[in-house]
């Protein structure tokens, strides 16, 4: 059997990666068609072997440790690295490639997620592209569940974001700065303008992403968040939010960045006031990239640079 560094095998490896994706060792094991006890076994062995606790056992399932998390990354890159040696020197076709992507609810991730399938050349693929609440992209991006989280921080929540990310091992890294606009019909009278103010607005529903049991003004989607408003609309998902800015003349303030493709019936007017929102991506400090996750970032970089705007970094 192939060793990849003291009496690690490659097997060992792609149990550990399957285990960690599903939380559960039996769940695993079922999928790779081998015995409860068997995967259980390579487990404790592995752990044995790096000396080190990997994984946080209980009744419903198993979560990674902080060595676990890092031991994951670099698994992830040995078992893409083989994977690719494999192809090249045995003629064995590609492996199946892995990806899942946490984000706050922006067209231009979407459009980049698109661009990435496509650009592939996958024969097989496992991706996932989770628009969701801004706590549980972090948790997502903690646990694994997602290799990446976009998100975007400013001068107001950027200490709570940061202490946030810092305790869950994790950094946010800048790709852009944006000057806030705000999203509405194209049939809502303020189209024609070539700016609004928040007085234009006042009379106007304002539609916010929903942050659950854990919404804060910190957490939210959306800045000026601590701004009251006469008519304010909580929603979900993105398909809502669009659909309440047709029929109820609406709006929601973002970045201004919005595919005609995906979103015909929106568009994208300056706001003047004195702000500016930061686009990140967030991901462990300490596990590298594997090359999926940076093939997304580049296609990202390559949607957000095709609008005019200024990359960072």
């Amino acid at each position: 059997m192939a060793r990849v560094s003291s009496g690690i095998t490659l097997q060992q490896l792609h149990y550990f990666i399957e285990v960690a994706a599903e939380g559960s060792i039996t769940a695993a094991a079922d999928i790779l068609y081998v015995s409860q006890p068997t995967m259980s076994a390579a487990m404790k062995d592995l752990e044995a072997r790096v000396g080190s606790t990997l994984l946080l056992r209980s009744a419903r399932g198993v979560t990674l440790t902080a060595d676990g998390a890092e031991f994951l990354g670099y698994a992830r890159q040995v078992v893409e690295q083989a994977a690719l040696l494999e192809q090249r020197y045995l003629g064995r076709p590609p492996s199946r490639r892995l990806l899942g992507v946490s984000a706050q609810h922006y067209s231009f991730v979407v459009d980049a997620f698109v661009r990435m399938v496509k650009g592939s050349g996958a024969a097989e693929y496992e991706f996932s592209l989770r628009e969701t609440r801004t706590w549980d992209i972090i948790e997502d991006v903690r646990t694994l569940r997602s290799e990446l989280g976009i998100l975007y921080r400013n001068d107001f929540n950027r200490n709570v974001i940061d202490k946030l990310l810092r305790d869950s091992g994790l950094a946010f890294r800048p790709l852009f700065l944006a000057e806030p606009h705000i999203f509405i019909s194209r049939k809502n009278p303020l189209a024609s303008q070539d700016r609004v103010t928040l007085a234009d607005l006042a009379d106007s529903p304002r539609l916010t992403f929903d942050q659950g049991a854990n919404n804060s003004f910190y957490f939210a989607e959306e800045i000026l968040s601590t701004l009251s408003s006469k008519q304010e609309i909580r929603v979900s998902d993105r398909a809502t939010i669009f659909n309440l800015m047709i029929g109820l003349d609406g709006y929601t303030i973002s970045t201004g960045i919005i595919s005609d493709d995906l979103d015909p019936e929106i568009v994208a007017i300056p706001l003047d006031v004195d702000e500016r929102i930061e686009i990140g991506w967030i991901g462990h400090s300490t596990i590298p990239l594997t090359e999926q996750a940076q093939q997304y970032l580049a296609e990202l970089r390559t949607v957000v640079a095709g609008f005019g705007v200024e990359l960072l970094g």
